[in-house]
């Protein structure tokens, strides 16, 4: 059960991580549609863009019943690319969560610093899911 949860935290995480300036313009459209008034980066149109999105990753499950890979439970290399993935979400989490809290940090240098281990945390989240999913994916196919 936690390997479904995991990879869909992952299809989550993914658009949320690359297209971070997008989720927010939406939820900034959706926010200004609904006669709030908001700036541009706010966080009030990150959260609504990430809760849209989330809606949409799940209505995805709901209609079709799973999240690619499938992977194979007692495949090989589906427990390694489970973590990897694993890894992948916890560092996108952490990029995620620095977004929405960079306003906080008063410091310029503490923010510059944070700022470039959290990109950091990005990039590598998105080599974790690649090799993941090829894991996955490779768990599932046959034996010879």
């Amino acid at each position: 059960m936690w390997h479904k949860i995991n990879l869909f935290m992952a299809w989550f995480f993914i658009p949320l991580t690359l297209e971070m300036g997008w989720v927010a313009a939406i939820g900034r459209v959706v926010l200004e549609l609904l006669g709030v008034t908001t700036r541009e980066g706010d966080i009030p149109g990150r959260i609504v863009g990430a809760l849209l999105l989330f809606g949409a990753v799940y209505l995805v499950l709901h209609f079709r019943g799973s999240l690619p890979p499938e992977g194979n439970p007692e495949g090989r290399g589906f427990r390694f690319g489970q973590r990897l993935v694993l890894a992948g979400n916890l560092l996108s989490g952490l990029f995620i969560i620095f977004q929405l809290t960079f306003p906080l940090v008063e410091s310029y240098n503490v923010h510059l610093v944070l700022d470039g281990f959290t990109n950091a945390f990005g990039y590598w989240a998105m080599a974790f899911w690649v090799v993941g999913f090829s894991f996955l994916y490779q768990s599932s196919l046959p034996k010879k």
